[in-house]
């Protein structure tokens, strides 16, 4: 198979993002998180923090309707969708990559050389690591966890239609609290 890509999609805390970058470097090939904010914020003028707030944050449709003036045309998110979209499809042509997050697995869900892989773990673990991994906050660290995911969940069903984390969205659905980092690591890179 020519090109082949990996998506992952994660639950915030789950490890997703340090699997990626684990995958992408067992296999030699780059993997695109921070580098997709880059280049969409080169492409769209906005700043690569508003593009972050803005794949997480997704109004309802009835405030969408009210406040932003879909009515008028798209909204920046619109665009952005737009830009993110066209830029996961032409990385996808340029060569084999890990790309994470950025609802790329619903935008390559038709390439037959992609696999799409969803992270997932229980509550207390990521909890436990997010503590660990981004310090502690005023926010308990579950409601965190219930915020995070919540907006993911509403971002991606709104542009996609599609329900975020179901299993039959993925090829494969792994539990890195179960499973540990390097087990997911290793398992991903395998079917590569």
């Amino acid at each position: 198979m020519n090109n082949r890509i990996i998506t992952i999609s994660r639950e915030f805390g789950s490890g997703g993002r340090t699997i990626g970058k684990k995958v992408a470097e067992r296999l030699g090939i780059p993997c695109y998180d921070s580098e997709l904010l880059q280049k969409i914020a080169e492409e769209s003028g906005f700043t690569e923090s508003y593009i972050k707030d803005a794949g997480e944050y997704t109004p309802s449709e009835f405030l969408s309707s009210v406040f932003s003036n879909r009515a008028l045309g798209p909204t920046n998110e619109d665009r952005l969708w737009e830009i993110q979209y066209r830029l996961i499809q032409d990385l996808a042509k340029k060569g084999p990559c890990v790309i994470v997050g950025r609802c790329a697995d619903y935008i390559l869900k038709d390439k037959a050389d992609c696999l799409r892989v969803f992270i997932h773990a229980s509550m207390e673990y990521r909890a436990e690591r997010i503590v660990k991994v981004y310090g502690e906050r005023e926010e308990s660290p579950m409601q965190r966890l219930q915020d995070k995911d919540k907006r993911r969940a509403a971002y991606h069903r709104f542009y996609t239609g599609m329900k975020w984390g179901h299993a039959e969205n993925y090829h494969i659905c792994l539990d890195s609290g179960e499973l540990g980092i390097e087990k997911c690591v290793e398992m991903i890179s395998g079917l590569f």
